[in-house]
């Protein structure tokens, strides 16, 4: 199975533009951020008949996730337990828009579905803004929101192949970040804290497309020509469980979909993000399934190997066979 993520930068706008990716990188499951719109104004029809089912999360212009899946999804839930909000409600999606824990309003930022046994969340991390902003607090209490609901997931479901996927709006690491208008202990993206959060989550999930491309940028901006330049950052990642990531064969970031020229629509100026794309073995997912003593505690394992042993010499005692 084919999975990626892209920061698709409105869906209305380039839905042909995504579509084709799909048809050409023969992909499975994609996860979209920053589709743009609410889901009546999602273009269903272009995927649909590319054989794509469609589940969107989205209150207006702004924000927005969504999953284009070639198989059927389940599960569907719109915002993670303990999501914060931020700022005032959508004019118009009162009636539809959730509200956090702290008492505002939650945006559409995570979407989980479960596909082929695999829970998967196409995540889009508020940007912060910058330092002073009470945008970045509301970003990093978000992040701690999502560790904490991440954790207790994998607790009550260690079996389930998990993987958060999306635009972190974090560069982890300083060869993640070459826009030199980014400076740490300055701007977002590259502060301490927010890097310290995204570390949290590297002690239970693992960056899946890391080894396979140790270098890379996913996102250049439009401005200053800084894609040709090559002044981009590595925001957008797929981090996987040990069950997901022991699974994935391959992965790649797809650097070429920033280019205009790229696929059979040049008209269409592209996203300023690429896919971020891995592949998963459904195999070895169903062989680790199939192993029906390997989450059971010894004591159980070794009690069904010689149950029926066990049930005769009862019988026998009690009944004097």
């Amino acid at each position: 199975m084919r999975i990626a993520t892209w920061n698709v930068n409105s869906i209305r706008t380039r839905a042909d533009r995504v579509i084709d990716f799909l048809r050409r990188a023969d992909i499975d499951v994609l996860a979209m951020q920053e589709i743009k719109c609410r889901p009546e104004q999602f273009p269903m029809d272009k995927f649909e008949a590319a054989g794509y089912q469609v589940v969107a999360h989205g209150f207006n212009q702004w924000n927005g996730v969504a999953f284009a899946s070639r198989y059927e999804m389940s599960e569907i839930t719109r915002a993670f337990a303990g999501q914060p909000g931020f700022g005032v409600p959508v004019k118009g999606q009162e009636h539809c828009q959730l509200t956090g824990l702290n008492g505002l309003p939650q945006e559409a930022r995570a979407l989980g579905v479960s596909v082929e046994g695999v829970r998967l969340w196409s995540l889009y991390v508020p940007n912060g803004r910058s330092l002073d902003n009470p945008h970045y607090a509301y970003k990093l209490e978000w992040l701690a929101k999502l560790r904490e609901h991440t954790k207790i997931w994998l607790r009550e479901n260690p079996a389930v192949p998990l993987a958060l996927m999306g635009d972190f709006n974090i560069a982890p690491w300083s060869q993640d970040m070459g826009d030199p208008s980014f400076v740490e202990g300055v701007s977002t993206h590259v502060s301490e804290a927010e890097r310290a959060e995204f570390a949290r989550f590297t002690e239970f999930l693992t960056d899946v497309t890391r080894a396979d491309n140790p270098q890379g940028y996913t996102f250049w901006d439009y401005q200053q020509n800084k894609f040709d330049r090559n002044l981009g950052m590595r925001i957008d990642f797929i981090l996987g469980s040990a069950e997901f990531s022991g699974a994935v064969t391959g992965s790649e970031i797809v650097r070429d979909e920033r280019i205009l020229e790229s696929g059979s629509h040049p008209e269409i100026k592209p996203s300023d993000h690429v896919p971020v794309v891995c592949d998963l073995n459904l195999e070895l997912l169903e062989s680790a399934w199939g192993d029906d003593d390997a989450d059971m505690p010894m004591i159980f394992s070794l009690c069904s190997g010689s149950l029926v042993l066990l049930c005769f010499m009862v019988f026998y005692c009690a009944f004097g066979l």
